[in-house]
């Protein structure tokens, strides 16, 4: 995000914020997780919207 041009359109609010935003992402860094076990094989369904499984819905 560093890369882009800053924004000169904006409320100086909403720079703040979005330079808040930005501060707040470098802090955090990457997030590692631990392997899901006993879960599905395949793509996340949330990121990739597959929210059934041989064509029944699944909830969670």
């Amino acid at each position: 995000m560093s890369d882009e041009a800053p924004r000169t359109d904006l409320p100086p609010a909403a720079l703040r914020a979005l330079a808040e935003a930005e501060e707040r992402r470098r802090k955090a860094g990457d997030v590692t997780l631990p392997p899901e076990l006993g879960g599905r094989d395949g793509p996340e369904p949330v990121r990739y919207g597959d929210w059934e499984k041989k064509g029944l819905a699944i909830d969670f």
